[in-house]
């Protein structure tokens, strides 16, 4: 039967950030997330695949071929499946847990960064992530990409990052490139880790809130490391001091 234009223009429109917010729904790519999503009690609204997809599949997936893919992938080498899914419903009051680790991202503009932070937090067993509202929006296909299907485990929520912080029940440890050396370090258990702008850091006003300014030691002579690698050296201390 093949794809309505209208269908696939609802689908590219789902591209931008405007249209993933008006419709409440957002793309999933690739054979592995799709899986997942299916394995999960999260709401799709259509699925199309391509022959070999081998996941098991709901009454209302429709095969499509890799030309029609093509023309729904943001992907240049398209797999052989992709979704619309429903944005899940969130309270839009935050409240950082007072047991556990909470990770807070202040400005993070890369997809990429956002998506691996996802996943070491999904590794790490980290189930909240707040963010900033400037921070680069969670359901950027790239972000979904780079999660690896991580964004069905770990809450993330935008919310005015200084407010929230403010009223934290645990310590703040903020990620800085002059702070107390985490490895000379015993972070706390319950606390909130903040991890700043690639280029600018910290936000001031978010710095502000900070009870300990921690940073990564360095040996060699690279200039800084990116927000997801330090973010994971991060997290390996927090969870496994």
């Amino acid at each position: 039967m093949g794809l309505s234009k209208a269908g696939i223009k609802y689908v590219q429109s789902l591209r931008i950030k405007k249209f993933r917010q008006k419709y409440h729904q957002f793309i999933v790519e690739g054979d592995k997330s799709v899986a997942e999503v299916l394995n999960s009690d999260w709401n799709i609204e259509s699925l199309y695949y391509c022959e070999g997809f081998s996941a098991a599949l709901p009454p209302f997936a429709e095969q499509i071929s890799p030309a029609e893919m093509e023309r729904l992938s943001q992907h240049q080498s398209p797999q052989k499946a992709l979704a619309v899914v429903h944005m899940p419903e969130l309270s839009e009051e935050v409240h950082i847990a007072k047991e556990g680790l909470t990770l807070a991202l202040d400005g993070i503009q890369d997809p990429g960064n956002l998506g691996t932070l996802i996943r070491l937090c999904d590794w790490y067993g980290v189930k909240q992530v707040i963010c900033s509202l400037d921070t680069v929006d969670v359901f950027n296909h790239k972000v979904i990409s780079g999660t690896m299907g991580s964004f069905l485990r770990v809450q993330v929520q935008y919310t005015d990052l200084t407010e929230a912080l403010a009223n934290s029940p645990v310590p703040i440890y903020g990620a800085v490139m002059d702070g107390e050396n985490i490895h000379q370090l015993k972070p706390e258990t319950n606390a909130v880790l903040v991890i700043g702008n690639e280029g600018q850091g910290i936000s001031d006003a978010v710095m502000r809130t900070l009870k300990h300014r921690i940073s990564i030691p360095r040996f060699g002579q690279a200039e800084s490391l990116n927000a997801a690698i330090a973010g994971g050296i991060l997290l390996d201390r927090f969870v496994g001091a």
